[in-house]
């Protein structure tokens, strides 16, 4: 059960925060989190947890595994903290060597505004994502015919995976 009173306590804030200031409101949201209380049917899930002028935060429940493709945040910084399970960030690299991070339960980590990336969430991952300014759009990325495409979708809506994208980087030197 979600205490919407606690969240919108711990929500309050004049200004935008910054990706460090969001991974810190994401570790203290995950304290009002009971993962016992968490009901573990299906593939998983996104809630909202609170939306303000200046963040939102999302809990997201993954039974099954699930890959977000590689996707921006419109603008959006993010802070991740995960509360279960562990979960893979990757930002997108081209000409380069792949930067593929992984987080465990009880680890947190933040990504510019300014940034592509995706996520692997393994099945039981459990984590909470803050984003400032709150997210208007997800631009969601994949390869068509040789060129990257960027298309956009609403923030209530999961990312789909980018296999050709991905591809293409696990074959890069």
């Amino acid at each position: 059960m979600i205490d919407a009173a606690r969240f919108e306590a711990l929500s309050v804030s004049d200004r935008d925060l910054a990706p460090e200031e969001c991974a810190a409101l994401a570790r203290s949201a995950a304290e009002l989190i009971d993962t016992a209380a968490l009901d573990r049917e299906g593939e998983g899930s996104f809630e909202l947890l609170w939306r303000t002028d200046h963040s939102e935060a999302w809990l997201n429940t993954w039974w099954d595994p699930r890959d977000t493709g590689f996707h921006d945040h419109g603008g959006s910084c993010v802070g991740v903290h995960v509360l279960e399970g562990h979960v893979r960030n990757e930002p997108l690299v081209v000409g380069g060597p792949r930067r593929i991070t992984e987080y465990r339960a009880g680890e947190s980590f933040s990504f510019p505004g300014t940034g592509i990336h995706r996520m692997e969430h393994e099945p039981g991952a459990v984590t909470i994502h803050v984003y400032s300014p709150p997210i208007r759009a997800i631009g969601h990325y994949e390869l068509v015919g040789g060129e990257l495409r960027r298309h956009s979708g609403p923030p209530s809506e999961a990312s789909p995976p980018s296999p050709t994208l991905s591809a293409v980087l696990a074959d890069e030197p």
